[in-house]
């Protein structure tokens, strides 16, 4: 602005400078014009009253190195010049200001030299012999009088010029500088020119509203990076061309990146072909969904477009861990494929054995042989249909009834339960430890003690022994199941808490249940708020602790 407000002033003055020389030039030459015409018209006044008083003699006596005298006849001869020889002169009839003269009694006219420097002025009277004397002078023209004064006004303007230009800079920074200290945060408490307060009253007002937009938008920013950062599922918000906008923590772990990937192309953050797709599809106006194993979780990835105005301006990808609602549907599916199955085996059993006893195709003495066959599978059948109802109620976390338990006194009713199955396989029960009580669901902890006391029973070897030990340690109760039986593979351990999962599927109608006991037991500790731990080396026995 400074820069401007110097150019304006030095344009200005150098027009006006022109202007008045201009101006001046004229007004001088108009002057001198008219000077030097009345003069002439006085010289040609006494040049006539001498001529008609002595002829040419008069004229023969002038002499005068600024103006010259020529006497025309009637007929337009020039008679006498005092500058020419007469003779050798052309006829003057036609001249403007001699045919004048012969008309009207006075004549004038004006004429320039070939360069226009000089301009030549005529006056003419006619005498009383009808002769007419002729008057002239030279005079210099505008072009002239131009170059005359050019380097004077080249002097003059640089001069002024000069002066100019050193006002002009001071006038121009008087001017910026009260601009240049605007407190344009408070435009209300300056103290500037007049003219500027209509146009600082609109900024000060501008400025309150871009304040409170500001507010609210931060306000905004920081409930939305809030809401992002608290998100368990990962968000990503990506623009037009796909570069990453923001993403949350969840989006970071999930895709292993920083802040680094912050205005990168979101292909270099993620290079899977799916996803590839599905944020071209977005970007395109198309929403996505689709399922993928990421670090040993699954994942579901929606990808949408984020529109405005009717055009997709970016993209948001939402990502949600369905680890466990994808291990659940896959156990519900194994748990009612195996439901059938182990529903099935028994009624088969029981219907073949009913249908040969109904066709009378059974010895009378094999007769009470398929009886107890049929009992066996029947209460084999009620066991697990009575084992799936408990399972459906530890899922359901359906509330139960607590009390006050003693695990020391479970386990001993355990034992009596479970002392005839052991005697079978000549296994010991022993029981140690103290009076512990917890408050729970009894009948989910007596389900607890004997399912892990008949599975040491089942799978041990014959004269192994089965330890239960009921201890406290501080706050909590801890209750351990030790058997010396065949114990577990290390790679079924992770996998024996299962529903309906057999480690030898071969042997399992020889060691009966209903392959629901430990997931029952799982269930229940996890519905009391207790910690359970395995340890089993293959061939030499099984522990599980179980800590309330």
């Amino acid at each position: 602005m400074t820069k401007k407000i110097f150019r304006s002033i030095i344009l200005a003055v150098i027009a006006v400078l022109i202007l008045s020389f201009s101006v001046v030039t004229l007004l001088l030459y108009n002057h001198f014009s008219n000077v030097s015409s009345t003069q002439l018209t006085d010289e040609l006044s006494l040049a006539v009253q001498g001529v008609e008083l002595s002829g040419e003699e008069y004229l023969k006596e002038l002499q005068s190195k600024n103006y010259r005298l020529t006497l025309v006849a009637a007929d337009g001869t020039v008679l006498y010049d005092t500058e020419a020889e007469s003779a050798a002169m052309d006829n003057h009839k036609d001249r403007e200001e001699i045919r004048e003269a012969f008309n009207s009694g006075i004549g004038e006219s004006e004429r320039y030299s070939d360069t226009l420097t000089l301009k030549m002025i005529y006056r003419a009277e006619k005498l009383t012999d009808g002769s007419v004397l002729r008057i002239s002078a030279t005079q210099d023209s505008v072009v002239a009088l131009l170059i005359d004064v050019l380097f004077p006004m080249i002097v003059i303007m640089i001069l002024a010029l000069i002066m100019s230009a050193f006002l002009a800079r001071w006038l121009s920074k008087s001017i910026v500088k009260p601009l240049n200290t605007l407190d344009l945060e408070n435009p209300a408490d300056n103290d500037v020119y007049e003219e500027l307060s209509p146009m600082l009253t609109k900024i000060n007002k501008q400025h309150k509203q871009i304040s409170k937009q500001m507010r609210e938008l931060k306000k905004r920013a920081d409930e939305l990076e809030q809401i992002m950062t608290s998100m368990n599922e990962g968000l990503v918000l990506l623009d037009k061309s796909g570069a990453v906008i923001s993403m949350n923590l969840g989006a970071k772990k999930l895709f292993d990146t920083d802040e680094r990937s912050i205005g990168q192309d979101f292909l270099t953050v993620d290079r899977s072909l799916k996803m590839s797709r599905a944020v071209e599809n977005a970007l395109s106006g198309k929403h996505s969904e689709f399922r993928e194993q990421r670090g040993g979780s699954e994942y579901q990835f929606g990808i949408s477009p984020i529109e405005s105005g009717g055009k997709t301006i970016g993209a948001v990808i939402i990502c949600f861990d369905v680890s466990e609602t994808a291990f659940a549907e896959r156990n519900r599916q194994e748990f009612t494929a195996n439901v059938s199955h182990e529903l099935k085996t028994p009624l088969q059993s029981i219907i073949g054995s009913a249908e040969l006893l109904e066709n009378g195709l059974v010895k009378p003495e094999d007769t009470q042989r398929f009886i107890g066959n049929i009992r066996r599978e029947a209460t084999r059948l009620v066991s697990l249909i009575n084992d799936i109802i408990r399972l459906s109620q530890l899922d359901e976390n359906m509330e139960s009834a607590k009390e006050e338990t003693d695990l020391y006194a479970l386990a001993n009713e355990v034992k009596d339960v479970l002392t005839v199955s052991a005697s079978k396989k000549n296994v010991e029960i022993n029981i140690s430890g103290e009076s512990c009580v917890v408050n729970g669901v009894r009948r989910y902890l007596y389900e607890i003690i004997y399912n892990l006391c008949d599975n040491a029973i089942r799978y041990n070897n014959e004269g192994g022994r089965v330890n239960i030990d009921v201890h406290k340690d501080k706050n909590s109760v801890i209750l351990t199941v030790e058997d010396n039986g065949i114990g577990i593979p290390f790679e079924h351990q992770s996998r024996i808490f299962e529903r309906f999962y057999r480690v030898d599927k071969s042997h399992s109608k020889e060691t009966g249940g209903t392959g629901l006991g430990l997931s029952i037991v799982k269930h229940a500790v996890a519905y009391h708020g207790g910690t359970l731990r395995l340890d089993s080396t293959f061939g030499k026995g099984t522990t599980i602790t179980i800590v309330f």
